[in-house]
């Protein structure tokens, strides 16, 4: 387990993005910002990094790895495009994840893949990520950069409290603007499907493509069975407390994650967009998950939230942070 380290904290300037590109070149680990989520980032084609990845994060091996690239003609190096999936590559740069067929002599290490033949790829719209990818101009699977199941992170503070002395090296690059994971779709039939919702919703999707976006469910993949993207475990996103959904009451001892005007009773709470706002709401959930986590609450009681929008993708991390863990 790759504990022990020394992490050091940089702010994400020409300085700092030439530190982290020496650190991965050297096969470290690092954190740095995008438009979704801190991702935990290792070189893709580094096994033995790919490797220390899966220790500092407590990840399962089963579950493959998102790979980073600079832009699209990266991409096309890596998996075959089908029509769908060249439809879908107009979001990029973006927070589109897309899972196809890996190519050949695709250089990303088996262990990133979890050994399938397919591989999901996202160019991220995110300045620091961008210059990563340039200047080191390999590909960079980056997982949300926490431990494996919690909460993903947000801030550059957020990932010091989960890894500190797991990774060698955090670029604070402020607050991640979109606040949840990439949606991802896999384009390896006769018909795309939605594996996991995320920052793009499904409405823009089904409009590039000009049909219905049929899901995958949790369901499929717990089995035992490798899935075919991250996030697809039933338990996932969660805090200590437990997470009880589409609260319309408090009980003793809970405290509130509200949406909209809150319950009168609520003495402990947080509002993810008083307004009623999907896209204010998205932004704060994984830092007022963490922060009502943190007060000793009983259980953390979840106002109901929309489902249209990035309200899918929302429900979507709620419904995994209140699942049953084994």
């Amino acid at each position: 387990m790759t504990v022990g380290l020394t992490t050091r904290v940089l702010a994400a300037d020409t300085t700092g993005i030439d530190v982290a590109v020496r650190t991965l070149r050297d096969g470290g680990l690092l954190a740095f910002p995008t438009e979704t989520v801190y991702g935990l980032g290792a070189d893709a084609t580094n096994a033995v990094a790919v490797a220390r990845l899966f220790a500092a994060k407590g990840r399962p091996s089963f579950n493959p790895l998102i790979a980073h690239v600079c832009e699209l003609a990266d991409a096309r190096a890596l998996a075959q495009f089908n029509d769908d999936a060249i439809r879908l590559s107009r979001f990029w740069p973006g927070p589109l994840t897309l899972v196809l067929p890996r190519l050949p002599a695709c250089p990303v290490a088996d262990l990133a893949t979890a050994g399938l033949d397919t591989i999901a790829l996202r160019v991220p719209s995110h300045p620091v990520a961008q210059a990563l990818l340039t200047k080191l101009q390999r590909p960079i699977v980056a997982p949300s950069a926490n431990r494996s199941g919690h909460v993903s992170p947000t801030s550059a503070a957020h990932v010091l409290t989960d890894l500190d002395g797991r990774v060698d090296l955090i670029l604070d690059g402020g607050s991640a603007p979109i606040g949840v994971e990439s949606t991802i779709v896999a384009c390896l039939g006769p018909e795309p499907l939605l594996l996991r919702a995320g920052g793009l919703p499904r409405q823009k999707i089904e409009g590039a493509l000009g049909h219905a976006l049929s899901r995958r469910e949790t369901a499929a993949v717990e089995s035992g069975e490798a899935p075919l993207a991250p996030g697809m475990l039933s338990s996932h996103y969660a805090p200590r407390t437990p997470v009880r959904l589409n609260a319309t009451r408090l009980e003793p001892g809970e405290a509130l994650l509200a949406y909209g005007p809150p319950l009168s009773e609520a003495e402990r709470a947080l509002n993810l967009s008083p307004s009623g706002d999907l896209v204010e709401a998205a932004a704060n959930l994984f830092s007022h998950l963490r922060l009502l986590d943190a007060i000793g609450a009983k259980a953390i009681a979840v106002m109901p939230i929309p489902s249209h929008g990035l309200g899918e993708a929302i429900n979507d991390r709620l419904a995994r942070a209140a699942a049953p863990r084994s």
